[in-house]
């Protein structure tokens, strides 16, 4: 077992003592939904999501928060935990260096984001009957450059903030307007025009993977810029990291 893989699992154990992002990255978005799809008017097809039931609209939005969740809350706050107790210099004097315990942070919350997703998606289907994607690849490219873009930028929080409280705090600044500009809030269809224009291109790129999910196919523009962002994001955080 190489180190990488320990560490990995250590972090594990760990996550599951406190396991309230965990549980909420992974649960919370399929209990929303599951909550909406109780109310039968959700379920109706609506003037405002022609061709479309209102609980199929809002399903992107449901993505859009278990992105946002794990990795601009989560990541950052356990970050700058671990910088702001000093585990951090720690690993630096040791022969392992401190970049394996960050990208073993990476792997447990990616993973997590990914099996929320993937609850969500198997719940909508088996139990309300939302369709899934229609261009399944547009979906999943679309999914992987967001969810780079959103932990980037929770990257960001983490590389400049001192203590947990600050991480989260700077984290916020990103965390509400991603939220409400991704329908998470506010169903989509119901935002003004020019709200819904500016969010098909903020990530984690709701509207390309609304396009993605009713066939229509995401617009090249928007995956660029998401692309745009996930390379951009990570190439600051890279630059502002500091291990103390």
């Amino acid at each position: 077992m190489n180190t990488l893989t320990k560490i990995t699992l250590t972090e594990t154990k760990l996550a599951l003592r406190t396991p309230g992002f965990v549980i909420g990255g992974l649960v919370l978005p399929t209990a929303i939904m599951a909550i909406l799809g109780a109310i039968p008017a959700i379920r109706a097809e609506s003037e405002d999501t022609p061709g479309q039931r209102f609980l199929d609209a809002w399903v992107p939005s449901m993505v859009v928060l278990a992105i946002a969740m794990m990795g601009l809350q989560a990541i950052p706050g356990i970050i700058a935990t671990y910088r702001e107790q000093g585990v951090l210099r720690r690993f630096a004097t040791t022969p392992v260096h401190p970049a394996k315990l960050l990208v073993a942070q990476l792997i447990i919350n990616v993973t997590v984001t990914i099996a929320g997703v993937g609850l969500l998606l198997v719940t909508g289907t088996v139990f309300f009957g939302v369709p899934g994607p229609r261009h399944p690849l547009g979906f999943l490219l679309t999914f992987v450059l967001g969810t780079v873009s959103i932990f980037g930028l929770g990257l960001i929080a983490a590389s400049v903030a001192k203590t947990s409280r600050a991480a989260s705090g700077i984290a916020m600044v990103a965390y509400l307007p991603i939220m409400f500009l991704g329908g998470v809030y506010l169903p989509r269809p119901l935002l003004p025009q020019a709200i819904q224009d500016i969010g098909a291109y903020i990530p984690p790129g709701v509207k390309a993977l609304e396009d993605a999910w009713t066939g229509t196919g995401a617009q090249p523009l928007q995956l660029a810029v998401l692309a745009a962002f996930a390379v951009g994001s990570c190439v600051v955080a890279a630059k502002l990291f500091r291990w103390e």
